[in-house]
């Protein structure tokens, strides 16, 4: 079996954020950089979309 993928993109990056792997707040540089929120939710929503 393998660990259930949470359907809501905002707890996906919730749990990012509590693991360190995203910031709590967007810097909003013109480059998002890599560690970004606003980047991680919208790869978070893209994959749920590829997964329906």
């Amino acid at each position: 079996m393998g660990k259930k993928q949470p359907d809501d993109p905002k707890a996906v990056v919730r749990k990012l954020m509590k693991a360190g792997k995203v910031k709590k707040k967007c810097c909003r540089s013109e480059s998002r950089c890599k560690k970004c929120p606003v980047l991680a939710l919208k790869k978070a929503k893209k994959q749920l979309a590829k997964a329906a």
